[in-house]
């Protein structure tokens, strides 16, 4: 999967730089590059297939966006990842988008419900598969998950709000795919989050997005891998784990 909320400016045909951006960043919000991973030029010219010169601006271009670490002395390094940072990117996900869902809920029309209707029946299917015991399709949900969130938002009338929201969305979602990290019960809160939505009960979703978002948090920091997030592991549980109502303090 490439792309989450970059993709190819206006339709057109996308330059090779671009792509290798997309790769990048994708890889990075994936996991297959590893928080505080060196990156050597040499290996990742080789990999993208792409010009140390032009990988530099790429990587410069990434570190703008908070995803890579660049100091001079040691070069460039995937963004590392900590429990505090992971608090505090849940935080500010859910002041933006509880503010975007209440525009985009007033605001919203039939073509608003459709998308709306559909991405939940994709990222639904995805949750009944993964449910079922298919942990391989992991990445798949949580592209499917984040299309699902923005489509509830995409009616908000505020590209700058929108494109703030999908930045930190993205960091968040990085945080799930490290740890491997799937909750049970997020499938009842987008189940009810498309009733909500269909009905304009924007305070009743805000409610539900923030156990939503509050409880994924909790449940991410008692099941990532021993030392991932600096945390020692939590006591075995009988929840399933692949990859709970204030703000969670920071």
């Amino acid at each position: 999967m490439v792309g989450w909320h970059v993709m190819a400016w206006n339709g057109q045909a996308e330059t090779a730089g671009e792509r290798v951006y997309r790769r990048l960043r994708s890889d990075i919000i994936s996991g297959r590059l590893e928080p505080s991973e060196k990156l050597k030029l040499g290996r990742l010219k080789d990999d993208y297939g792409i010009s140390i010169s032009t990988l530099r601006e790429l990587l410069n271009r990434l570190t703008s966006e908070g995803l890579i670490v660049a100091e001079s002395a040691r070069g460039f390094e995937v963004a590392p990842v900590s429990a505090d940072n992971f608090k505090e990117l849940a935080n500010l996900r859910l002041l933006l988008e509880g503010h975007a869902l209440q525009r985009s809920f007033a605001l919203g029309d039939m073509d608003w419900e459709g998308r709306v209707v559909a991405a939940h029946h994709k990222l639904a299917s995805m949750e009944r598969r993964t449910l079922a015991g298919d942990a391989g399709g992991l990445e798949v949900l949580k592209r499917y998950d984040s299309e699902f969130h923005q489509a509830l938002l995409s009616a908000c009338g505020s590209g700058v709000l929108m494109g703030s929201h999908a930045a930190v969305f993205d960091k968040y979602m990085r945080y799930l795919m490290i740890a491997v990290i799937f909750r049970d019960r997020a499938a009842q809160e987008h189940q009810k989050l498309l009733e909500l939505a269909l009905k304009r009960d924007a305070k009743g979703a805000q409610a539900i997005l923030a156990n939503h978002i509050m409880d994924c948090v909790a449940y991410t920091l008692s099941h990532a891998p021993s030392g991932l997030l600096g945390l020692r592991r939590a006591p075995a549980s009988k929840h399933r784990k692949f990859a709970g109502q204030a703000a969670i303090p920071v």
